[in-house]
């Protein structure tokens, strides 16, 4: 099978793609024909060599999320069949065109929901998800989401509106009607962020940064309680000023409610497609922080 690798750390061009052996399901495990790749600042980071908790082995596959068809069941599993449409989460092996992952953490993928767009909302629907969930965000609300054009603000962003949440969403000036689309007040991140939310009128009783910076001493300065302003990307900054790191973890369940949401329309993410072969400038696109969408890798079947 093909893989995008990298023999060591650096910048997006250390990635490459080969041909690896073909991996075999366990007992408990499935394996998938990956047709759609998410790439997320995590794998960015990974091949930067700035995650070194990271078990890394050289050669080493990166990708956390994925959707595609069964392609085979390992031992002690009945409830998948060859050919059946699934997504999910995995461990830096998804931007591959076969990989095995236990069956239990499967989602399927309903029909009226396309291959790349499940691949887009594994992460961004749990972490956006366990977060809100976290915080305690739901009718009456007022939610400052910072970074809410991003992956996981957009899910976020509409999961809060479905719960009867307010939301103030910070973007830059180009993806202030999607903001409007997803049912977010824009406002520009930066240094008037502070006033131009108080010339809202609205009082924001929530934050999740999905941003860094000063996203966390402007919520704090906004006066949003400390126990419900949460990071998914400054550790330090939560530290500095007592607030919380959120931390969501993988759950097939919260996936699975979100996928749902997503094949009745109730939920939308734009994707940017990059072809496996294309993967340095899908790297090169996800840190630029600037992509028209969720980068997704379309792998060939």
């Amino acid at each position: 099978m093909r893989a995008a690798v990298f023999d060591r750390f650096g910048p997006p061009e250390v990635l490459h793609v080969v041909h690896v052996p073909d991996p075999r399901p366990g007992p408990g495990e499935v394996r998938v024909r990956v047709l759609a790749a998410g790439v997320q600042p995590f794998d960015v980071a990974v091949r930067a060599g700035e995650m070194p908790w990271a078990k890394i082995q050289f050669p080493q596959t990166l990708g956390q999320e994925y959707a595609g068809l069964i392609d085979a069941v390992g031992e002690g599993v009945d409830d998948f069949v060859p050919g059946d449409p699934v997504l999910g989460s995995t461990m830096l092996n998804g931007a591959a065109e076969l990989l095995c992952v236990a069956a239990e953490n499967v989602v399927r993928k309903p029909a009226a929901l396309d291959f790349p767009t499940a691949a887009a909302l594994v992460a961004a629907s749990q972490t956006a998800s366990g977060s809100l969930l976290e915080l305690g965000v739901g009718e009456g609300d007022v939610l400052l989401m910072h970074a809410a054009a991003g992956s996981v603000g957009t899910v976020a962003t509409q999961l809060a509106r479905r719960a009867g949440a307010t939301v103030i969403g910070t973007a830059s000036l180009r993806n202030h009607d999607r903001l409007r689309r997803q049912g977010a007040i824009p406002v520009t991140y930066g240094q008037d962020l502070i006033q131009d939310v108080r010339d809202l009128g609205l009082q924001p009783t929530a934050a999740l940064d999905a941003a860094g910076g000063e996203a966390i001493a402007q919520s704090v300065e906004l006066g949003i309680p400390l126990d419900r302003i949460g990071t998914i990307v400054d550790d330090k900054a939560a530290a500095d000023h007592g607030t919380r790191v959120v931390r969501a973890g993988r759950d097939p369940k919260r996936l699975a409610a979100v996928i749902d949401l997503a094949a009745r329309g109730e939920v939308v993410i734009p994707v940017q497609p990059f072809p496996l072969d294309e993967i340095v400038e899908a790297h090169r696109t996800v840190e630029s922080r600037h992509s028209d969408g969720k980068v997704v890798l379309l792998i060939a079947s």
